[in-house]
Order: structure tokens, then C-alpha cells, then sequence
């Protein structure tokens, strides 16, 4: 009987195997609790000390994804968006959702990828590669259906034309050869819709993923055009949307005329994009343009239809 009574002092006793995928609490309702919950089921206490800072900030995870899109102006937006105070921006794109290798790490190798912040701030990552994954929606939605999400998105056409330029550049700086953008574009004589470059210009795909797991008004969406070309009105719809005070000005930006594109002024200190942002496309014959614009046509137009929204695209 004895025997018995130990037995089942110990079973209860037992500490709970911890999860190495992440789990949410579904009645969470801000990200900070659903931080809370999250962290009790993948942490032990060294894993808190490690992202604790003496000054009181810590690593968290963040409340703003920009999920995308490649090639659609996310750096900048990151870079614009960390002017104001209140945002603690990831230095690289963490590749957490989409990279099997680091989603299987777990959620407390996630905050470590994230800045130290103060709990006033918003902590933000970007990984263009997370709106065209079929797998991160889900998987964003289960650590936090609160998620505010940001995708930047420019003209399909040239979006596709800056991706082939991006690989073309980065094979060229490693001295390989890289085909013409024709050879990708086209296959006997016609499109090639197979294309990797043009299956994530077809927004509205891979936004109907998104919409099954986060509302529309949980997702806003930056026109990447208007932000090259006019950016402090597209930024100030984002802190709108991220509920920030109003600290962003249109002082933060001047033209640099040398590089063709906007530049951040920041308590007087001037700051430009990486020389590998605002490349030259590659000249691309006027019909083969065409067939781009036609064939994103029907696309573009169900797209519109999806979000309830148009852009000056072709």
C-alpha cells in the first residue's frame, strides 16, 4: 500500500516535457500574454536571465511582421519604420517560419534572433519569403492570432524584372555566369509561367493563404510604389495601423540625387539603402513587357477584388 501511495505522489509530481514547437494559448488576447504563456512552455529560468537586460529592456517576440513581399521594398520599410522611437527593428531576416531548420529550434530560439526593447516599444522582424510559404500563415496564427502584419507590394512586372537583377547581381559578385532574363521569361516562344519570379508576383494566391488564418484589417498592406517615389504618406498609414504616435516627419526623408531614390535624415545624421537597392533592371523588349502586363492582368484584378483595394500597376 505504501509502495502504491509513492507511486502515485511521484506521477503527479512530474515535471511536463517541454514542447519544441511552438503552442498557443487560445484565449490570449495581446501579445504580450500570449509572450507570457508561450515562454512558460519553452523556457527554463537561464533562457530569461540570457534576455534580460540590466537596463530593463529584454527580447520578446514581435508583436509586427513585415511578411513580405521580395523585392518589394521591405529593407526600406523597415529602415523608415525604425526611425520612430517606439520600434525595435531585427537587424536580418530571421527566417524563422519558412526555414524547417530554424522553426524546428523553437520559439526560444526565436527571441533570440529579436533586438533588446523596452516594454513601451514594438518589437519588428521582416522575411520577405513568408507570404509566398505556404506553411507560415498557420504557423504565425498559432503563436499569435493578434499578429499586426505589414506586406509591402509593388507592380508585379517589375517586381519580377528587381528579382531576376537581385540573382543576376549576386551571381555576378561571385564571378558566375547567369542567363539572360529572356531565357527565364521565355519557354517555345511563350511565357513561362513556371517562373519562379512570376508565381510571387500572383498576390492574390498567396493572400487568399493569409486570409484564412488572419482578417483583413490585421494586414496592411504598403504600396511600395508611392513609397519609393513619395515614402513619409505611406509611412504614416503604417503608424496609424501600428497605433504609434505620430513621430515620423517628412524631414526624416530627402531625394539623393546621385542614387535615384529616398534617403533618412535622423537626428541630423543621413543614412542611405545599401548600394544593392535601386539597381537598373535589365532593358527587356517592349513585347515581351506586354505579355508580363497581360498575363498579371486577370491576376492583379482578382487581387483588387480580394482586399477591396487598387493600385497603379498595368
Amino acid at each position: 500500500m505504501a509502495a502504491f501511495l509513492l507511486g502515485a505522489v511521484l506521477l503527479i509530481v512530474q515535471p511536463q516535457i517541454v514542447p519544441s514547437t511552438p503552442v498557443i494559448n487560445a484565449k490570449a488576447e495581446t501579445s504580450q500574454s500570449v509572450q507570457r504563456e508561450l515562454l512558460k512552455k519553452t523556457s527554463q529560468k537561464n533562457d530569461f536571465k540570457e534576455n534580460i537586460h540590466s537596463n530593463g529592456s529584454c527580447r520578446q517576440l514581435p508583436q509586427t511582421i513585415i511578411i513580405g513581399v521580395r523585392k518589394g521594398g521591405t529593407r526600406a520599410l523597415l529602415e523608415m519604420l525604425s526611425l520612430h522611437p517606439d520600434i525595435a527593428a531585427a537587424e536580418t531576416e530571421v527566417h524563422f517560419f519558412d526555414w524547417e531548420d530554424n522553426y524546428r529550434n523553437g520559439l526560444q530560439w526565436y527571441i533570440n534572433q529579436m533586438p533588446f526593447s523596452y516594454p513601451h516599444q514594438i518589437t519588428v522582424e521582416k522575411t520577405p519569403a513568408y507570404f509566398t510559404s505556404p506553411k507560415v500563415p498557420e504557423r504565425v496564427y498559432k503563436m499569435n492570432q493578434s499578429m499586426r502584419l505589414l506586406l509591402i507590394l509593388r507592380d508585379p512586372s517589375e517586381r519580377v524584372l528587381s528579382d531576376y537583377t537581385q540573382v543576376f547581381y549576386n551571381h555576378m559578385q561571385k564571378h558566375k555566369p547567369y542567363p539572360s532574363i529572356e531565357q527565364f521569361l521565355i519557354k517555345d516562344g511563350e511565357l513561362n509561367v513556371d517562373y519562379k519570379a512570376i508565381n510571387r508576383s500572383l498576390y492574390y494566391i498567396h493572400m487568399q493563404n493569409w486570409l484564412k488564418y488572419f482578417p483583413l484589417d490585421r494586414i496592411h498592406i504598403v504600396d511600395g510604389d508611392k513609397l519609393i517615389k513619395d515614402p513619409f504618406p505611406e509611412i504614416e498609414k503604417v503608424e496609424r495601423f501600428l497605433k504609434l504616435s505620430p513621430q515620423i516627419n517628412a524631414s526624416n526623408f530627402y531625394f539623393n540625387k546621385t542614387k535615384g531614390f529616398y534617403c533618412l535624415r535622423d537626428s541630423g545624421r543621413e543614412r542611405c539603402l545599401h548600394e544593392s537597392k535601386g539597381r537598373a533592371h535589365p532593358q527587356v523588349d517592349t513585347w515581351l513587357l506586354e505579355k508580363l502586363h497581360e498575363y498579371f492582368h486577370e491576376p492583379n484584378k482578382k487581387f483588387f477584388e480580394l482586399v477591396g483595394r487598387t493600385f497603379d500597376w498595368h
